[in-house]
């Protein structure tokens, strides 16, 4: 039933008032006429005895002819069975997310929910939103420590883009990690990502670079990268995150003065008309995306598309066939003379 009144509606409901004189019409035929004033008596009645008399023609064809005139006036009124659809297109960005899988992003120098929480952990969490505030376009994901790794084609397939996300993994005694290679290859990270953004045909083209350390391997480095994303008309962010109080165990960095090299990811963003973030907390880093989701904009139109099928011609139909039954019905049985 509810189906029914999603769909079926009046395209033209206004001719729907002609339904009150109709109805007191209706009303009236029905309601009981005053007494006659004076009684002529005849004896024409004893004409009628031993014949049935014919009261049927109007109790029969009355309502048919009522029915009938029901029946136009919602075909006037236009009745359709209407679907609708949304047709929606947007002129997309094409964003390549590069993601530090290194060690330092296991420090827990973050707070979430009250606790501590690691650097991977929160930045998962964050870009996940703001992939989820992304519908239109394509997103890809890059994971780099001493080598890039493809974690995800450019897509829009964004449910898998997310589960690809949740399943970086940094290295561990066990060497489970997303990219075995140690070290921060921050060079060579931005010249992959570029590379899957050369050839897309979009309206615009940036890569979203998040690290907590200096590029320390690689075979290019990273301002030598940015310079040929710039030629290649893509914008690059750079985010760095983590605080100057967070450092990591020194059985993996000897020197953690390393950790951040804030002027080079200046640089990077500068040198591709972009701009450079350092997220020291949580609400710092949710604030960041915030910022470039809205600096980013996708121009989307959304159309709604009506298709609507005529019902009217089944009320024409109706009012046809009982307006012709009422007709012939009365025709064939006329109501008794007086």
């Amino acid at each position: 039933m509810s189906d029914f009144f999603t769909h079926f509606r009046f395209a033209q409901p206004g001719w729907l008032l002609l339904l009150l004189p109709a109805l007191l019409l209706l009303a009236l035929r029905r309601g009981k006429g005053s007494d006659a004033a004076v009684v002529f008596p005849n004896l024409s009645v004893l004409v009628s005895l031993g014949r049935r008399v014919r009261r049927v023609a109007w109790s029969i064809g009355l309502p048919l002819a009522f029915l009938a005139l029901f029946s136009a006036i919602l075909a006037i009124a236009r009745p359709v069975w209407r679907n609708q659809y949304q047709s929606r297109s947007a002129s997309g960005i094409d964003i390549m997310i590069a993601f530090d899988v290194s060690l330092s992003m296991d420090i827990d120098d973050f707070e979430d929910q009250g606790g501590r929480a690691k650097r991977i952990d929160v930045a998962k969490k964050v870009v996940d939103d703001f992939i989820t505030r992304r519908p239109d376009d394509r997103v890809g994901l890059v994971a780099f420590a001493g080598r890039p790794r493809d974690a995800s084609p450019i897509t829009l397939d964004h449910q898998w883009l997310r589960n690809a996300l949740n399943e970086l993994r940094l290295n561990d005694d066990r060497r489970m990690g997303t990219v075995q290679e140690q070290g921060t290859a921050i060079g060579s990270a931005l010249a992959a990502a570029a590379s899957r953004l050369e050839d897309r045909n979009a309206r615009s083209k940036i890569i979203v670079l998040i690290t907590d350390g200096a590029s320390n391997s690689g075979k290019i480095s990273p301002i030598e990268a940015a310079e040929h994303a710039k030629t290649l008309g893509i914008k690059i962010y750079t985010v760095a995150i983590g605080t100057t109080e967070g450092r990591v165990d020194p059985t993996i960095m000897r020197f953690p003065y390393q950790e951040f090299d804030l002027p080079t990811l200046q640089k990077i963003a500068s040198l591709t008309g972009a701009e450079h973030y350092w997220a020291q907390d949580l609400a710092a880093l949710r604030k960041t995306f915030t910022t470039i989701d809205r600096l980013e904009k996708t121009d989307a139109k959304s159309l709604t598309v009506i298709d609507d099928t005529e019902l009217f011609p089944w009320f024409v139909s109706i009012t046809l066939l009982t307006a012709l039954a009422s007709a012939a019905y009365m025709a064939l049985n006329p109501p008794p003379s007086a």
